[in-house]
């Protein structure tokens, strides 16, 4: 487009067409209101070019903004208060102030109010005029002002006109039309709305409870009288192409479902129980692939820590800890930063999780014989310059995959171990020849989740209303000062009750130097790893996760469920 048609139009008489802030006009408003330079913005757009990806995600991962930032440029630009929804969300009986339908169309939600004042937020600014008529029939004598709020915040404050599953089953069941199709779809709905990773269909006796997994935590969402359920569970058979006459044996499949035009891919797992065939999806969130190393939870060092590893031109990264623990969205994000058009990127996943524009992403089929050994040796000869492998589970890949880092590819795994120690002595284990996992390991990175405290119902507590002794006999260790605050949530509608909303990941790291090479070729413990690591100024799960309680992020309690505080680190610290 010319530059004459992007001149910015005035935000008191705006151009018709103009209906929505897209990425331009968001560059364009940063620099007007002098929140980046033209070099940021020139600097964005090579990234954006060299990494396939968007220019706002360089300005995010450099620091130059955030997303209140972000909100605050376009409110002043449009000369209007900024809401801060995420920080301060509204109440379910604030939000349904304004009628469903008026709220959805208009993009609007009440931020405050008083006895003769109305402050309301949109993320659609272009209509001020349009809004502001419509509310005055709404709320007649109020003096209202208008508010601009980020997009996600809006949408995330419509969740409190969703009605309870099992209000909207009873409609359902009382139309006797399309029961199956609709009960579903109220379900997958429900299920992206609250940002579930699996949803579980469990038949009993008599009905089939329907559960959502948040955050880690199952949570029952609805049930469905058992007699509805076959039609529910064959037309999910049909949509990931399994068979519909199998009822004895455990089936898998995926489907790609669409909502509002957004695609989102769903693994079906179908297993027989006494009561009946139970149904598992997993939901591959889309917004995992706009994941920044900074959004897994890294603290600076450690970010660089990983970065710089990720710069050689060989090498082996690996992610090692329990299934759910958010392995392979770190290593996305790590691709993110690789992926550069002059960069051969190929991998061999189970299944393909996440498609990204510019890799080249293979299926591990097994009945084509199409394992992770197998298309790791074709992989090879697909002249790649990085490799990932979805998982190294057997010696077979173990050792093909120490090979290609050997031969000069950088190569990316998860791997099943509890700690980031403990992966070396496993591929000693399997068969891995200490000599060359010295000069192939570059870095094993630990993770683990621990869920963050709800925004909306965060408080503090002091020292004197806690008693930290009876919870962490060595809180001295990590709490030196006599007065110190930690946080939790109170439980609120935003959060189900839980008092948490969202996860994010704890860290340690292992990095290879010199001193650990020579300390593999004697085939050590992974004790003895960690205590080497420890010297050389790692840290443990427990640590990184006190430096989580202590900004906030989540709570003592919720990091010790994950990760309990070392016997030894005493020892390493002498």
């Amino acid at each position: 487009m010319a530059k004459k048609q992007t001149t910015t139009p005035s935000p008191k008489k705006p151009h018709k067409k103009q209906e929505k802030i897209d990425e331009e006009k968001i560059k364009q408003i940063l620099l007007s209101e002098n929140y980046v330079t033209a070099d940021d913005i020139k600097a964005a757009e090579d990234f954006s070019k060299a990494h396939r990806g968007s220019t706002l995600d360089y300005l995010f991962v450099q620091g130059l903004i955030t997303k209140d930032l972000l909100g605050q440029a376009v409110a002043e630009f449009f000369k209007m208060p900024y809401a801060d929804l995420n920080s301060h969300p509204p109440g379910r009986d604030q939000v349904l102030l304004i009628p469903e339908t008026i709220a959805k169309n208009l993009r609007v939600v009440v931020f405050s109010q008083d006895d003769n004042d109305l402050t309301v937020s949109t993320d659609n600014p272009f209509a001020k005029d349009k809004i502001l008529l419509k509310l005055k029939k709404v709320f007649p004598g109020k003096k209202i002002t208008l508010a601009y709020s980020l997009p996600e915040d809006i949408e995330a404050a419509f969740v409190h006109y969703r009605k309870p599953l099992e209000t909207r089953f009873a409609k359902i069941l009382k139309r006797h039309q399309r029961v199956a199709p609709e009960i579903i779809e109220e379900i997958f709905a429900d299920a992206l709305t609250f940002r579930a990773s699996d949803i579980h269909f469990e038949p009993q006796e008599k009905e089939v409870v329907v559960r959502f997994r948040i955050d880690g935590v199952l949570r029952e969402a609805g049930r469905i009288p058992k007699k509805h359920y076959e039609n529910i569970l064959n037309r999910i058979k049909v949509q990931a192409h399994l068979r519909i006459d199998e009822h004895l044996a455990a089936q898998d499949g995926a489907i790609r479902y669409f909502h509002k035009n957004n695609p989102i891919d769903m693994r079906i797992s179908i297993a027989p129980t006494i009561d009946g065939e139970k149904i598992t999806i997993r939901l591959l969130s889309q917004y995992v692939r706009s994941f920044t190393l900074g959004d897994l939870g890294l603290s600076p060092h450690d970010q660089q820590l990983i970065e710089e590893a990720s710069k050689k031109p060989f090498g082996m990264i690996l992610v090692t800890g329990p299934t759910g623990s958010g392995k392979s969205t770190t290593l996305y994000a790590l691709l993110k930063i690789l992926n550069r058009p002059e960069v051969n990127i190929t991998t061999i996943e189970d299944p393909v999780e996440y498609k990204i524009a510019g890799i080249n992403q293979i299926q591990v089929n097994p009945r084509t014989n199409l394992t992770f050994a197998q298309g790791l040796r074709s992989i090879v000869r697909q002249d790649p310059d990085i490799i990932l492998v979805g998982e190294i589970r057997d010696k077979e890949t173990a050792e093909i995959s120490v090979n290609a880092a050997l031969t000069g590819h950088l190569l990316l795994s998860t791997f099943h171990a509890n700690d980031a120690a403990t992966a070396i002595p496993r591929l000693l284990d399997m068969g891995i020849e200490p000599f060359l996992l010295a000069s192939t390991l570059e870095i094993v990175v630990g993770q683990r989740l621990v869920r963050k405290i709800c925004e909306s119902c965060r408080y503090s507590l002091s020292a004197r209303d806690i008693d930290l002794a009876k919870i962490l006999p060595d809180y001295k260790y990590y709490f030196p000062q006599d007065d110190f605050t930690l946080y939790q949530g109170k439980g609120c509608k935003s959060c189900g009750g839980s008092g948490f909303s969202g996860r994010t990941a704890i860290f340690e790291f292992v990095k290879n130097t010199p001193e650990m090479q020579e300390l593999i070729l004697q085939n050590p413990s992974s004790r003895q790893i960690w205590e080497l690591a420890r010297k050389q100024g790692s840290r443990t799960f427990f640590e990184d996760g006190i430096d989580k309680v202590k900004n906030g992020i989540t709570t003592l309690s919720e990091l010790m469920r994950v990760a309990a505080p070392p016997n030894i680190l005493k020892s390493y610290n002498k």
